[in-house]
């Protein structure tokens, strides 16, 4: 197996997790890092090369890899630079700002032979695997309805997340991640969308989000996040014709709940809660509901990495695949339209 000779361009937060991850193969060496801010080059690895900028360190260093972690909208250029070096790219989401700069970074990359892909690490995230299993082995059958929840407690927006020049808010940094799970897990067309997009505390960049997307094969999917619930919590919820999977934190823990039967209907038996007599929702009966285990999974970040290495022998195709991003960015602006509209928008007619 070849070995990847990286080089990671943006040495700021991720560029950081990027080379730490790095360090756990065999099969990559971290050879250069390239930050136009020298200090953020202080704590670079020992023995890896340090570069003021991609110029300097494409020209300079023995790199086959690069990969991409400055701000959103460098991107397409450091993406181009490196495809136009014949280096093979890998880049952090969001990819780009708009489809035109992303289509022009793909082009930039068929045209010089090499892979492209984006680090959708979070395919690899436990919950939403579990979730896939679930999903993907029908086991609590015909679905109807997906949820995805974030809720968190911060609030207020950092960094370059403030500005919405930058890609800031919540849509383009934890929203690419949602509706990416929900695609790759439904392989289905999305019919149409609703979106509701929120500054709750957040003056320019937005903090809540709901996202309503109907498939073609009938399953509603719900993804809402919001960073001022202050009620801190990860949550998946599948409904499907024989029973209920959920999942409460990003862990994995939940369970799976089946019914013995349906509500018979029989006159004159009714329930008496503190809402007043009903019943379809009142108490279960004894023995009416049983719990199952959710399927186990053993997945980490590393998995994406693992892929690649794979993709840059040859071994397999990439498996965040460049249409699927840009199915990804296409959905967003949808999010955005409905949001600014507030009506629902065809998508995948």
């Amino acid at each position: 197996m070849e070995k990847i000779k990286l080089g990671i361009v943006g040495f700021g937060f991720m560029g950081h997790c990027d080379a730490d991850m790095m360090n756990t193969f065999d099969e990559i060496d971290l050879v250069a890092v390239a930050d136009t801010n020298p200090d953020q080059l202080k704590d670079a690895p020992e023995g890896v090369e340090t570069y003021a900028n991609i110029d300097e360190m494409l020209a300079n260093a023995d790199i086959n890899v690069v990969m991409v972690s400055t701000p959103n909208p460098s991107h397409p250029e450091m993406v181009k630079k490196a495809a136009a070096a014949k280096k093979h790219v890998i880049c952090e989401k969001p990819a780009a700002m708009s489809i035109a700069e992303y289509d022009e970074m793909v082009a930039a990359c068929k045209e010089n032979g090499v892979l492209f892909t984006v680090h959708q690490q979070r395919r690899w995230d436990k919950d939403y695997r579990i979730m896939k299993e679930v999903y993907d082995k029908n086991l609590v059958g015909d679905m109807y309805i997906i949820k995805s929840q974030l809720y968190g407690v911060n609030g207020n927006m950092h960094d370059w997340h403030i500005y919405p020049e930058m890609g800031g808010g919540m849509l383009y940094d934890w929203g690419v991640h949602l509706i990416d799970q929900m695609l790759d897990m439904v392989k289905s067309e999305v019919v149409s969308l609703y979106a509701d997009v929120q500054n709750v505390i957040n003056e320019n960049v937005d903090d809540y989000f709901k996202i309503i997307l109907k498939f073609k094969n009938g399953v509603t999917a719900e993804i809402e996040l919001g960073t001022y619930y202050l009620t801190p919590k990860r949550a998946w919820f599948i409904g499907g014709k024989k029973g209920s999977a959920i999942i409460d934190g990003f862990g994995g823990e939940g369970k799976i709940v089946r019914t013995a039967h349906l509500l018979e209907n029989v006159p004159g038996k009714i329930t008496m809660t503190a809402a007043g007599p009903t019943r379809s929702f009142g108490p279960p009966e004894p023995g009416l509901l049983s719990e199952e285990p959710l399927p186990e999974v053993n997945v980490a970040h590393r998995n994406y990495f693992e892929h690649f290495l794979k993709a840059f022998n040859g071994e397999e195709e990439i498996i965040v695949k460049p249409e699927q991003v840009r199915r990804v960015l296409r959905l967003m602006d949808a999010v955005r339209e409905s949001a600014k509209t507030g009506k629902s928008i065809a998508f995948e007619e």
